[in-house]
């Protein structure tokens, strides 16, 4: 591996992706630490209870730490990736959305600015939202109408600017960078979670026992999550032989991977900020916290919803990215076609119906390493600071950091060098 990444940084093109990518990701670092104007974060940090195990301690670990500061970047990106869920739910229902997913390159540039628009919406409403549990709990210097006005700008151009550094890594860095960004959010936070488990442990309030299992189940998470990743189902596909000419072309067998989890990380990205959308709301709107007392972050009702969420967007993002009709005509018009099936309507029903049935080992173990450490915080009795980073960030780590190794990995292929993967 560290031989594969001196050979990535031998390559200028690449050395300069990489390092492009770590400087944006330093600059989101920075604004996590750049408060917002007219507010005392310390105190309402102490007030929200951060530090325990509710929908607040969550929304800092993604953000790094950012509304434990009331930072600039204190919302993070989730406005943007709730406004991505609504705008790929619109697209299944909305004909002229439909079209224009369809459109290539154009049709996907005018969706992502209407997600930009539906950020922007998304962002002044949670930036208001935060700004009235600020004035309500009283840590505000000066509650003016202009000082109100300013938080909300701050909050709603810091989650703007981070979408904006979000799509630059994507298009000229490495890797998916909204994911980047929450990958290092979450990494921002990994010492002083290590640092709390052992001071919890030198102060007796946690055994040594409990401490060590709960590491056990971490490693057998990734281990787990790697292995989900990586599996795929291999459709062999042979390709029959045609002359072009004096050319014989064809001939060949090769397959189709289907993975396992075809969706990667996704799903429990959009579920995690969808199910956050109305616990922040619930906070400072006593109506809406009348429906949502039953979703409390490690409870019984939060983690059925948690995993619902997580299986229903495995299927529906596997559905967005891969379709068996389209791969199917593809295969016909090379002259492809599956030992066994006819070309067309049966080769794609067939391809469907494995995607299916591996789509769905694929979700519930998704679901059940989410759910899995706050059943596990009643068995080994871990406080909530140590188990809110296990699950899901955990899930979120090791399927970033493996989708940003596949490219690099396919970067250095490119170029005819080995890469991590042998």
């Amino acid at each position: 591996m560290l031989e594969a990444l001196i050979n990535a940084f031998r390559i200028s093109d690449l050395r300069q992706k990489i390092l492009y990518t770590l400087a944006l990701l330093f600059v989101f670092r920075i604004g996590s630490y750049i408060p917002v104007p007219g507010v005392d974060a310390a105190a309402l940090r102490d007030l929200l209870n951060m530090s325990g195990g509710n929908v607040f301690a969550l929304l800092d670990l993604f953000a790094g730490g950012a509304l434990g500061n009331f930072a600039l970047f204190a919302m993070g990106v989730n406005p943007y990736i709730t406004s991505s869920i609504i705008l790929q739910l619109l697209t299944v229902v909305i004909p002229q959305l439909e079209e224009l997913s369809k459109e290539g390159v154009e049709g996907r540039k005018q969706i992502a600015q209407y997600t930009r628009y539906g950020t922007v919406v998304l962002g002044i409403v949670q930036a208001v939202g935060l700004t009235v549990l600020a004035r309500n709990y009283q840590v505000i210097a000066n509650p003016t109408f202009f000082t109100l006005t300013v938080i909300v700008a701050s909050l709603t151009a810091g989650t703007l600017f981070l979408t904006w550094i979000g799509e630059k890594i994507s298009e000229k860095g490495i890797g998916n960078g909204v994911s980047l960004i929450i990958f290092t959010g979450i990494v921002a936070r990994f010492p002083s979670q290590i640092s709390f488990a052992f001071r919890a442990v030198g102060e007796g309030g946690v055994s040594p026992f409990s401490l060590l299992l709960f590491g056990v189940l971490g490693l057998a998470v990734v281990a787990g999550v790697v292995m989900v990743q990586e599996g795929q189902r291999r459709i062999p596909v042979q390709y029959a032989r045609r002359v072009v000419g004096r050319r014989v072309l064809g001939g060949q067998s090769t397959h189709i991977p289907l993975r396992v989890n075809q969706a990667g990380v996704i799903p429990v990205i959009f579920a995690s900020s969808l199910l956050t959308f109305p616990l922040t709301v619930g906070q400072f709107i006593p109506q809406v916290a009348r429906f949502t007392d039953w979703l409390q972050l490690g409870g019984a009702g939060y983690n059925i919803v948690y995993a619902l969420l997580v299986v229903f967007f495995t299927y529906f993002y596997t559905a967005v990215t891969f379709n068996p009709r389209e791969v199917s005509d593809n295969m016909r018009k090379y002259g492809g076609f599956i030992p066994g099936l006819r070309p067309g309507r049966p080769t794609a029903e067939y391809m469907d119906r494995v995607l299916t049935r591996i789509t769905l080992l694929g979700a519930l173990f998704l679901a059940f390493i989410a759910v899995l450490p706050f059943v596990m915080a009643g068995v080994t009795r871990m406080p909530t600071q140590i188990i809110s980073f296990g699950g899901t960030s955990l899930l979120i780590m090791v399927g970033v950091a493996l989708d940003t190794m596949k490219q690099v990995e396919a970067q250095l292929l490119m170029r005819h060098y080995q890469g991590f993967i042998r």
